[in-house]
């Protein structure tokens, strides 16, 4: 009897699934915080300024705006990069090797951009 063949599915789903969570959780508040209560004035602006911001996402020694910015872009890239592979397979477009290197490799690539971008933030000041 052979062994069944190992597959690196499983996380790929985890991170789809928590990427959804995020999805459903975070960004409709900050839509509502940013998008609707701030224009329309319900929003004191003093809580939007960048000392304020910067300050919060320093808080807890910078893990705080590394979680932050985890939660609200690197997690849904890895949503919308599981979406799209498997659209591109049912589609029957490409290889799923291809595939796979192209969207999960951009999702990585994008938030390892967005990680050192946060960092190089909270440590500048």
């Amino acid at each position: 009897m052979s062994s069944p063949k190992r597959s690196d599915e499983p996380v790929w789903w985890a991170l789809f699934s928590a990427g959804g969570v995020c999805f459903a959780v975070f960004l409709p508040g900050l839509i509502l915080a940013l998008g609707i209560l701030w224009p329309l004035g319900l929003l004191n602006s003093s809580v939007l300024q960048y000392a304020q911001l910067l300050s919060l996402l320093q808080s807890g020694y910078g893990l705080t705006g590394l979680a932050f910015t985890g939660a609200v872009i690197c997690l849904p890239l890895f949503h919308a990069a599981h979406r799209i592979h498997h659209g591109l397979h049912d589609l029957k477009c490409g290889y799923s090797s291809a595939t796979k290197l192209l969207c999960y490799g951009l999702a990585a690539a994008l938030s390892m951009l967005a990680l050192y971008l946060t960092l190089h933030l909270i440590l500048a000041d």
